[in-house]
């Protein structure tokens, strides 16, 4: 199976003291390929080893932030061997069955979202449109959020007969109740509604996201720099120490015999449902609801 090249899926722009990495599938609504999250990966890593950039902004050009995992674009290259850089596994390529997606998915999807959440510089997600699935792991494992009023959120995988993402970081995130009504339901929920249950630091109108973001980086970069790692590492800590670390490792396991359990008994691991499929599935949000 051959993947077409892409070139510049991220971009990188230093402005300031501040680094600007995004996420450069516009076409495809920022899916994330492994192309993606490498990247990814190469990018922050630069702005981590860079002295002058003091924070990290992630954003997503065109018009939404990210749909999530590649689940059926032409770039779609889960097949393809990369360089592990996230965990210390064995390359899931020509592995069968469960070993392949297990091992795939601890280094692409869990383990890198877990050694970007550990970069010792302040990082904001910068959200607009679309951030779903997937979407929601690279804004999670940022340290703040601001989103655009247009913006809205999901994790619709429950519809596949799994207990959501990859990064399960759901009930430190939004809360118990709430991690389950957005799993029970599969349903989006506004940039507002986000801000309520303290997802989102900040809701600005879409034409100021860019300007508050990046107003509040700046803000942030006046603190020294070793202060700020140490400050991110010790309420990294506390979370953890609150079971987050424990917690995301025990629904991984779940997450992968749900993909066991659809393999045996339906046409594939993902409960027979593509990117189209969860979009048509998912009800938009209401004015005033959710």
């Amino acid at each position: 199976m051959t993947v077409p090249i892409e070139v510049d899926v991220v971009t990188y722009e230093v402005r300031g003291s501040v680094a600007l990495v995004s996420l450069n599938r516009p076409d495809y609504r920022n899916a994330q390929n492994s192309v993606v999250t490498y990247a990814l990966d190469a990018a922050f890593q630069r702005a981590v080893e860079d002295d002058d950039v003091k924070v990290i902004v992630l954003a997503g050009n065109g018009p939404h932030f990210s749909a999530g995992h590649d689940l059926g674009t032409p770039g779609r290259d889960h097949h393809v061997e990369y360089e592990n850089k996230a965990t210390m596994w064995w390359d899931h390529v020509d592995k069968p069955g469960g070993d392949q997606r297990f091992a795939r998915e601890m280094e692409v999807y869990l383990g890198m979202c877990r050694r970007w959440r550990e970069i010792p510089k302040p990082t904001i997600a910068m959200v607009h449109g679309a951030c779903i699935a997937g979407g929601l792991m690279l804004a999670w494992v940022c340290d703040m959020i601001v989103a655009s009023d247009d913006a809205f959120f999901s994790d619709p995988v429950v519809r596949m007969g799994i207990p959501g993402v990859e990064y399960f970081a759901h009930p430190w995130m939004v809360g118990s109740r709430f991690a389950k009504e957005m799993l029970f339901t599969g349903d989006r929920f506004t940039a507002q509604r986000a801000y309520e249950i303290g997802m989102v630091n900040r809701v600005v109108a879409r034409d100021e996201l860019e300007t508050e973001t990046f107003a509040l980086a700046e803000r942030i970069s006046e603190m020294p720099r070793f202060g700020l790692a140490l400050t991110k590492k010790a309420v990294n800590q506390c979370e953890d120490q609150m079971g987050m670390r424990n917690g995301i490792d025990s629904v991984f396991g779940l997450h992968h015999f749900a993909h066991a359990h659809n393999a045996e008994v339906g046409k594939d691991s993902l409960g027979g449902l593509d990117a189209k499929a969860m979009a048509a599935s998912a009800r938009k949000p209401q004015e005033g609801t959710n």
